[in-house]
């Protein structure tokens, strides 16, 4: 059997009343693919990777991205956010709709360091 190799969003995306949910759904040597679901009022809490990058494709809603505690900058579905090695990251959903993400990570294994 051929390893896959196409996703559906909607399908590996899980979602909680509770709170953020990540859902990895493909781990490499290198990287490491997850899904996102941030129900209305949830958050992706700020965090780094000190030695890895995490890429966020922006699927569904929006969100206010936090590049440094306390900053905010409005991101919506349609957009990439590059988020290298070491630098602040998380996004509150403030809208009235899912804000799904995908994030890849580089490289792997990856540490999370909360702020």
């Amino acid at each position: 059997m051929a390893e896959m190799r196409v996703y559906t969003v909607s399908e590996v995306g899980k979602a909680s009343e509770e709170q953020a949910v990540k859902t990895v759904f493909h781990n490499t040597d290198s990287t490491s693919s997850s899904v996102w679901v941030v129900k209305p009022g949830q958050e992706v809490v700020c965090h780094l990777h000190s030695a890895s990058d995490d890429v966020w494709v922006c699927t569904q809603g929006k969100a206010l991205f936090h590049p440094e505690i306390g900053e905010d900058i409005e991101v919506t579905a349609g957009q990439v956010i590059v988020n290298p090695a070491g630098k602040c990251h998380g996004a509150t959903n403030h809208g009235t709709e899912d804000f799904i993400f995908v994030s890849v990570v580089a490289p792997v294994p990856s540490d999370y360091v909360a702020l």
